[in-house]
């Protein structure tokens, strides 16, 4: 849930430099979970007697689930529903989920960081709610004012809607919210909204490109550089 609290520390205390908020992707860019979700997929396949492979990796990487689905039964033309599949991987990934979830170098920190600073940030992922309720036990859902799941939403990622709402939530300008991302759909769908980008690619390659930083590790995100990005754009 957004607290008043939080959208009234933004608008009151807006970062000198221009930064109000950060947004951060959760799989694969918090914490390394992409390999639990391909893992999923590679397994059911496999039960159902089709072989994914890395090329169609690249393809469902970064979601969402409606978009993985159908290009995988279009890749392999298994005869199960799009949303039924959906749910089987689903289930899959959440009993992977059992044994606790890895946290990204830099996670860590980084949270502690905007904690410390007193800037919001607030969770965006393209997962569904029962998934993101799993993964924050171990992220820890006291350094996000709210998260938003990808079945929070009209249209998720690569559409601009979950930023914008997560922007208009925290009473913040899309332009002074940096989004965090590892996936080229995450990205997209953060320069659609108009914030600026910075991409820790975690599987697929992403480039540089206007308005977008592109760095190897989230233990190179400081405070410095989050409002570097917000007064490019400035």
């Amino acid at each position: 849930m957004t607290s008043t609290t939080t959208a009234t520390r933004v608008l009151d205390h807006g970062d000198a430099r221009g930064l109000q908020a950060v947004l951060l992707d959760m799989d694969g860019t918090l914490v390394d979970t992409e390999d639990f979700w391909w893992q999923a997929e590679v397994t059911l396949f496999a039960e159902l007697g089709h072989q994914l492979d890395e090329a169609d990796r690249a393809h469902v990487v970064g979601g969402p689930m409606t978009r993985v689905m159908d290009y995988l039964v279009g890749r392999t033309g298994v005869d199960i529903a799009p949303a039924d599949l959906g749910v089987m991987v689903n289930e899959r990934f959440v009993e992977l989920l059992a044994g606790g979830v890895p946290l990204m170098p830099g996670a860590e920190r980084l949270l502690n960081t905007l904690d410390a600073h007193g800037i919001p940030a607030a969770l965006v992922s393209a997962s569904h709610r029962h998934v993101i309720d799993i993964v924050l036990r171990s992220l820890g859902a006291e350094h996000f004012a709210f998260t938003i799941g990808g079945d929070e939403v009209a249209r998720t990622k690569p559409f601009p809607d979950p930023y914008l709402e997560a922007a208009r939530r925290l009473g913040a300008e899309p332009g002074r919210c940096v989004v965090v991302e590892d996936t080229p759909t995450g990205v997209r769908a953060g320069e659609a909204a108009g914030c600026p980008v910075i991409a820790v690619p975690s599987v697929a390659p992403i480039e540089p490109a206007p308005g977008r930083l592109v760095v190897s590790s989230l233990e190179q995100v400081d405070l410095d550089l989050l409002r570097s990005v917000v007064a490019a754009r400035v």
